[in-house]
């Protein structure tokens, strides 16, 4: 679509070789248009987060669509930079700073848009305020499932601040995916064979998961829709808990206060 498309990625080297595959199969049909640059950002990091902001309001002089991808899966207890459980940290934290910190940017680029990818095993999860950083007990299932809680919370709140100003933001699950997010995932030597063709008949190739991310970025569909949650191109409803608008404004509230937008 002749973008200037920045990925944010955590390892330099790994974004750098997939940057380069992308411009190899793209190749011609870019020309006259599209540019791919990469940008260190790791969200485990908020020093990284700021860094990584700091150069694209330095550089960019708009932003029509941010997109929430990144995520880390059922990972065993492990703690950010920060000191906040990783999963808490890196899929709902790292996201939330990075998307207040370009939010006068996206406005001043409006009409434009914020992608948050979540999942569907946000069914699974609670939002306990006693123990958001899992200090009293952790499971990892349980504790990812918040995450992608938070973020479709996350999405409805903001969705509700931005009103009016031409940023729609809205949340989406991209379905089982063949990608590296489930290399903490055991799976016994005896079963892989079985795992492996039961996700190559199953799981969604990445362009199929990444459809309904392309779809809220770009489809004139979506334009102005904004607080809605989707699948397949399609938007879907939500339980009761990923609706309700008081624990939304209370995990805004703590979160702003986490990743020290409020001291």
């Amino acid at each position: 679509m002749r973008a200037r498309v920045i990925m944010g990625c955590r390892d330099r080297a790994r974004a750098e070789r997939a940057a380069s595959e992308i411009r190899a199969e793209v190749g011609e049909r870019a020309e006259g248009g599209g540019e791919l640059v990469v940008r260190e950002l790791d969200l485990a990091s908020l020093s990284s987060v700021r860094a990584f902001c700091h150069r694209v309001l330095q550089e960019e002089p708009r932003l029509d669509v941010l997109i929430n991808n990144a995520g880390i899966f059922q990972c065993p207890y492990m703690k950010t930079e920060d000191g906040f459980e990783m999963q808490f940290g890196v899929n709902h934290l790292g996201h939330f700073l990075l998307t207040n910190l370009l939010l006068g940017l996206l406005k001043n680029s409006a009409p434009s848009r914020i992608v948050v990818v979540s999942s569907k095993l946000y069914k699974y999860g609670e939002i306990n305020f006693e123990d958001l950083n899992s200090e009293i007990s952790y499971n990892k299932s349980f504790c990812y499932s918040r995450s992608k809680l938070a973020n479709i919370l996350f999405a409805r709140e903001l969705a509700r601040r931005l009103e009016g100003t031409g940023v729609t933001v809205n949340s989406l699950h991209p379905g089982i995916v063949r990608t590296n997010l489930g290399r903490y995932v055991n799976i016994p030597l005896l079963a892989k064979p079985l795992f492996n063709l039961v996700s190559w008949a199953f799981f969604k190739t990445p362009l199929e998961g990444a459809k309904t991310s392309i779809y809220l970025a770009s489809s004139p569909d979506v334009e102005g829709v904004s607080g809605k949650y989707f699948g397949d191109c399609k938007e879907e409803e939500l339980l009761p808990k990923a609706m309700d608008d008081l624990v939304a404004r209370k995990l805004w509230d703590i979160s702003e206060v986490m990743v020290g937008l409020l001291k």
